[in-house]
């Protein structure tokens, strides 16, 4: 098959009839599919089925009752299983035009190229489509952002941020892709140099439904770029000198304006910045190595613990080099917290967040774990099931 049409959706059932009728009518001559990747807690996937036996282009669904990743999972789910040499992935909400496949599949096949981008930033695209002025300004900061954090690999295409795409099968690893964010073309192009050609994508109004844009997605936006642009040990890095600067701020004031003397203060800011660090690691650093290890609670009593026991020595240590010299407790600490910073890293990363075959810190009773993430473990669970098959007209 030459093509397939992957379509995350997530309650989205007033669009599938449209949307299915215009992809059919743009491919006619083509051998191509039909992938819905659905995650709708509403009649979508029903209105799937349903729309499939009134065509005549080949219709499958996957339905997830745990959707994992998200969009972008789902999207990864979708290249898995599509039977198409080349796949593109748009959205269900018909913002994307089902009458742009043609030039993509075109331009595919004239260059040879990995991708072909969407992009509302070339001649003849346009984002008018998105509902106001706010967000086409938030759209152009992501995209001025991304380019210039990725500013190698991202130097062929002017829209990064497109949901809108064509790859090439063959060409694009998927075992290397990791389901976070929303940005799945972010994601594949920041991971590999690919050679990308765009066609334009006048990006509609939504013509049904409600926006899934919001200030969550927003967050999962600045996790990802900072998940791909700064590897783990640079972002414990970042958080620990965070955390470092934090102390000393909170010791000083507490040492020279409060007038505390020097034990308590130390340990008053050792406690907030073991506390704040251990969040912030959860959040950024750490996040893809959550599932199949240690529960939250476990995961925070071995990280306090060892930061608890770090703190206690290096405290110890403060105190007899500042009780009787001249040393500016200020500057002992600071030279203390660099050499602990490659203690705790190494301590988390084996420890804390190690891969276990059984969790037993709760209940006491061995339960197997999966050593792969959440999203690795459902991708093998799926791998021998062939999406839902339905009837065509």
């Amino acid at each position: 098959m030459e093509l397939t049409v992957v379509i995350p959706t997530f309650n989205e059932a007033p669009n599938v009839e449209e949307l299915v009728r215009r992809i059919e009518a743009a491919t006619q001559g083509v051998d191509a599919e039909i992938l819905f990747v659905d995650d709708s807690k509403d009649d979508t996937p029903d209105v799937i089925r349903a729309t499939a036996t009134k065509h005549e282009i080949p219709v499958r669904l996957i339905h997830r009752e745990t959707p994992v990743g998200g969009l972008s999972g789902a999207v990864i789910e979708g290249l898995t299983a599509g039977l198409g040499d080349i796949s593109v992935v748009m959205d269900g909400d018909l913002q994307h035009r089902p009458e742009t496949i043609p030039s993509m599949l075109e331009a595919a096949r004239a260059t040879g190229a990995d991708i072909v981008v969407a992009s509302r930033r070339v001649e003849g695209g346009s984002s008018d489509g998105l509902s106001n002025g706010l967000r086409r300004a938030v759209s152009k900061g992501s995209i001025k952002l991304t380019k210039a954090l990725f500013p190698g690999k991202l130097n062929g295409t002017t829209d990064p941020m497109s949901g809108f795409f064509a790859v090439r099968r063959d060409t694009v690893d998927l075992s290397d892709l990791r389901p976070r964010g929303f940005k799945i073309l972010l994601e594949i192009l920041a991971r590999k140099q690919h050679e990308v050609v765009e066609v334009p994508l006048v990006f509609e109004a939504r013509q049904a439904g409600t926006s899934k844009a919001d200030m969550k997605q927003g967050f999962a936006l600045l996790r990802q770029l900072f998940d791909l642009r700064i590897s783990k040990i640079s972002g414990f890095a970042a958080i620990g000198a965070f955390g470092a600067v934090a102390n000393l701020v909170i010791l000083a004031v507490l040492t020279h304006w409060v007038g505390m003397a020097n034990l308590p203060a130390a340990v008053i800011a050792g406690a907030v910045t073991i506390l704040s660090n251990f969040l912030l690691q959860e959040k950024f650093v750490f996040h893809d190595r959550m599932a199949g290890g240690r529960s939250t609670w476990m995961r925070f009593v071995h990280s306090a613990g060892f930061n608890v026991v770090e703190t206690a020595i290096r405290t110890a240590v403060l105190w007899l080099v500042t009780k009787d010299t001249d040393f500016n407790v200020v500057y002992v600490q600071a030279a203390l917290l660099v050499v602990g910073f490659g203690l705790r890293f190494a301590y988390h990363s084996i420890v804390v967040y190690k891969q276990i075959d059984t969790e037993t810190e709760e209940t006491g009773t061995a339960v197997p774990v999966s050593t792969a993430t959440a999203f690795e473990a459902v991708e093998a669970e799926r791998a021998g099931i062939a999406a839902e098959k339905l009837p065509v007209a």
